[in-house]
């Protein structure tokens, strides 16, 4: 499942002025690095046996394919319209464990693709930041459609970050959950498992309810947000290295 939560102001995109610049230089790398994380998990199970998403054309990177109207659209929406911090979420890719050559350890591996991905392509971000600036040492001296680009780069690269952390908490419906399953003896996998039905729930629990009422307790803040910024850091490193700065 590709899950994603911005508390406000975690996202910095390039300074600009412009509404619609802003808006596209954010939802353009948002809707990539979720399918590409859905879709990572179909291929996935599918090397593995399962061809559940393959029967079902889930192996699209038509964004219409994975866009969950109320996760992915109205929810959201709502929450920035309220101005709190925004949470929504795509259709997971259907996965039939029980087709897979090796259900237990298949899952894990199936989960662990999404995440995988997003660290893959916040690279190749990092390297396309890189070549910009070594192409253009100023972003005053970058002409608009090349600014537009390295602001969709620059998003992209944390958004990917994000939304591999993110997805690997281990809560349900998240992959973190299905890591931590496969990872647990086999009679606390089962009791484990039975958190499911409850997943949606705990989520809102964990991530709205708990920080409003108790704002030092944010499970983003305390948990998610320290392996990002580290992360970011070193891939920003890699940039500034293929930068020659």
């Amino acid at each position: 499942m590709s899950g994603w939560f911005f508390p406000e102001d975690s996202l910095s995109p390039l300074p600009m002025n412009e509404t619609l610049f802003q808006a596209l230089a954010l939802i353009l790398p948002l809707v990539f690095a979720i399918v590409f994380h859905e879709v990572a998990h179909g291929y996935a199970a599918k090397l593995l046996g399962d061809t559940t998403a393959q029967d079902m054309r889930r192996l699209s990177l038509n964004p219409l394919r994975h866009v969950d109207l109320f996760g992915t659209i109205i929810l959201p929406g709502l929450l920035r319209l309220s101005g709190g911090p925004v949470f929504g979420w795509a259709k997971p890719v259907p996965v039939n464990k029980w087709r897979l050559r090796n259900p237990r350890k298949g899952m894990m591996v199936v989960a662990a693709a999404g995440p995988a991905t997003n660290l893959v392509l916040a690279f190749l971000a990092a390297v396309g930041l890189g070549m910009l600036a070594r192409a253009f040492p100023g972003t005053a001296e970058m002409p608009l459609p090349w600014l537009f680009l390295a602001a969709n780069l620059m998003n992209f690269l944390l958004i990917n970050i994000f939304l591999a952390f993110f997805n690997l908490l281990p809560l349900p419906p998240f992959d973190g959950s299905h890591i931590v399953e496969g990872l647990l003896p086999r009679s606390a996998a089962k009791i484990y498992a039975r958190l499911r039905p409850y997943g949606f729930p705990l989520l809102f629990l964990l991530l709205l309810v708990i920080p409003y009422v108790f704002p030092g307790l944010g499970i983003v803040e305390r948990l998610v947000l320290p392996p990002v910024d580290w992360m970011t850091a070193h891939y920003l490193e890699i940039a500034k290295a293929i930068a020659g700065s």
